[in-house]
């Protein structure tokens, strides 16, 4: 059986995870930025986060156990919307849906719960997990950006996602009852 995934709300004791996570050469990869210098700029990185009315995360639990992080940022914009970013820190539990079911439960909380009409990514072109897993939430490609992002030496390409509420809607039930019966989350 397929772990139970949840998302809960960031917590104090959550920097020196982050921190961690971020300096995973598998997690660094597909972020468009580098990780902080030190723990302690990451710790002033993340209070700021915390503090910071435009911005919401949460890590993603598998059973119960911090496997990812997922976040949104645009909070505060008059037009309710949102960009968000996430990613998998744990190595077990990567290609086991547990993206999947945490873009849903974000999607559920960005929709329902800040009542944000739209969300958009910006991801690696070269991403495919990343692509495949937004696309199965209903995200719809916007744009393409040729060489958008300055990373490690080399400039990268990068594709503008995004999700309307109303598609979310029309979606929904359907990505929940696939993620519900492979045990993912609560049905």
């Amino acid at each position: 059986m397929n772990a139970m995934i949840d998302l809960r709300d960031l917590v104090a004791d959550d920097n020196g995870r982050l921190y961690a996570w971020r300096l995973q050469p598998e997690v660094n990869l597909w972020m468009s930025d580098q990780p902080a210098a030190s723990l302690d700029e990451h710790h002033r990185l993340f209070q700021a986060f915390l503090a910071d009315p435009d911005r919401r995360g949460w890590i993603i639990n598998r059973n119960g156990a911090p496997v990812g992080f997922l976040s949104l940022t645009g909070l505060t914009n008059c037009n309710r919307r949102a960009d968000w970013g996430w990613y998998i820190a744990d190595a077990d539990a990567r290609g086991r849906g547990v993206g999947r079911a945490a873009e849903a439960l974000g999607l559920d909380k960005a929709f329902d719960d800040l009542g944000l009409e739209k969300v958009s990514a910006e991801v690696f072109a070269d991403n495919e997990a990343a692509l495949k897993a937004q696309s199965a939430a209903g995200f719809r490609r916007e744009g393409y950006l040729r060489k958008h992002a300055l990373k490690d030496g080399q400039f990268r390409d990068v594709v503008l996602l995004a999700i309307l509420a109303e598609e979310w809607r029309a979606c929904r039930a359907q990505v929940r009852k696939g993620l519900a019966a492979a045990h993912l989350i609560a049905a």
